[in-house]
């Protein structure tokens, strides 16, 4: 009775803490596609190959998994709102080691910060998901989450124009292609100039995120614990289960979502270099991931619209995978501009995908629903390993053939999607 007076009081106020909660969405959006940019000014700044300029997703979502168990005991030792603070709190230290690593011109400072951005987010993710589908009517939560979707999306429509704003990428270019006319000393001199240009805006991502964790930690927040929106049947689940790996269900769940995040990082951050590889120019090519952003933000709205008064998420997620697949092979089988409009377009493809694998991977596990969704937050490692091997790919056979590389991850969405996630249940 307590818990459910609690759940209706957070109900009649959810419209402050909503607007909070959307805040970090955008600064969540805004930090994890600022990587599309990063991908390609490091190569220049650096001196890559293309195979190390994706260590930049591999070290940022790698973070997911390796800081999987820190985000759970954070949350249970402070509680939603004081750990959404302290991952605003690591996330600035990451920023704050970019001066540094600009200063010094290197690449594995710059991936100790990438890496502590994305631990703080893991801490950031692990709490406002949950709180945001808490905070108000369990009946609304997915339209909450599709809200909060869209505002992480527009951040990440935003983030490479506006950094690109600040990282002067034509020069940067004309540079890299001076390597060999150009004295080494001389050369060297004007990469060092080239990575300073990233330490004014990291400046002020620092200052918005101590200014962010400072108002999150006063910021009258509701607490909440992470069981209010479970109701008597949540936990009725068969005896013969003693773990989470007797859900057959929810370890396919976790490879279709790892496959999912891997090729949404992989249609937003290589996006700007593939658009390099087809002959835009690199300040061009910084608008390149708002496209992909849009698609995704479009097949949000539509999803806001029609599911489930049109269709259920789980046919939804079966047509973005056919999406998928089919805007793959036109990546592959087109060039140029139109094969960049495939790119973008794997945006829409995304859009539906992680909202319908959670409630499918969780459906009928029970008191075991934590250790499911512990589970499923590290399969965010795929935007670790997927754009990294798109990279080796990319290394041997070229960028544009490289794509193939998603079709295997939208046929295994799509097999989840039409029977995986069946696998094990009882009908």
């Amino acid at each position: 009775m307590d818990s459910k007076t609690s759940t209706q009081q957070i109900g009649q106020s959810s419209i402050g803490p909503m607007i909070i909660i959307a805040s970090l969405f955008f600064i969540f959006g805004f930090a994890t596609w600022l990587n599309s940019l990063l991908i390609p000014y490091l190569r220049i700044a650096c001196e890559l190959t293309e195979v190390q300029s994706y260590f930049v997703t591999f070290a940022f979502y790698i973070a997911y998994l390796v800081m999987a168990p820190v985000s759970t005991w954070v949350l249970n030792k402070y509680g939603f709102k004081k750990g959404m603070a302290i991952s605003l709190g690591v996330m600035a230290v990451g920023a704050l080691l970019f001066i540094p690593a600009a200063y010094t011109r290197t690449y594995l400072i710059f991936l100790v910060g990438l890496f502590t951005m994305g631990g703080g987010l893991a801490i950031l993710q692990t709490a406002s998901n949950p709180y945001i589908t808490i905070i108000g009517p369990v009946e609304t939560a997915a339209r909450r989450i599709s809200i909060m979707g869209i505002c992480n999306k527009v951040a990440g429509a935003i983030a490479p124009v506006l950094l690109g704003l600040f990282l002067n990428l034509g020069e940067a270019d004309k540079i890299a292609k001076q390597v060999e006319s150009m004295p080494a000393d001389q050369y060297s001199a004007a990469l060092d100039q080239v990575a300073l240009q990233v330490v004014n805006p990291y400046i002020g991502i620092v200052v918005v995120l101590v200014l962010l964790a400072i108002w999150i930690s006063r910021a009258n927040l509701p607490e909440v614990k992470g069981d209010e929106e479970e109701t008597a049947d949540h936990h009725i689940v068969s005896e013969d289960k003693n773990s989470i790996w007797d859900f057959p269900h929810v370890i396919l769940g976790f490879i279709a979502l790892f496959m999912y995040v891997g090729v949404e990082v992989l249609a937003g951050d290589t996006i700007i270099a593939y658009g390099v590889s087809q002959g835009v120019s690199l300040d061009k090519a910084t608008v390149f991931t708002g496209y992909t952003m849009g698609a995704m933000v479009f097949g949000y709205i539509i999803g806001i619209i029609a599911i489930p008064k049109y269709f259920t998420q789980e046919t939804a997620m079966k047509a973005c995978a056919t999406l998928g697949i089919l805007f793959t092979l036109g990546i592959v089988f087109t060039d140029g501009m139109l094969s960049l409009t495939f790119v973008a377009l794997l945006g829409l493809a995304n859009s539906l995908v992680w909202p319908a694998i959670w409630p499918l991977a969780l459906k009928g596990v029970g008191r075991f629903t934590n250790a499911a969704s512990g589970l499923l937050v590290m399969g965010i490692a795929g935007g670790a390993v997927i754009p990294l091997i798109y990279g080796q790919i990319a290394h041997m056979v070229g960028s544009h053939a490289a794509y193939w590389i998603a079709l295997p991850c939208y046929l295994f969405i799509l097999y989840y999607g039409i029977a995986g996630h069946k696998v094990g249940k009882k009908s």
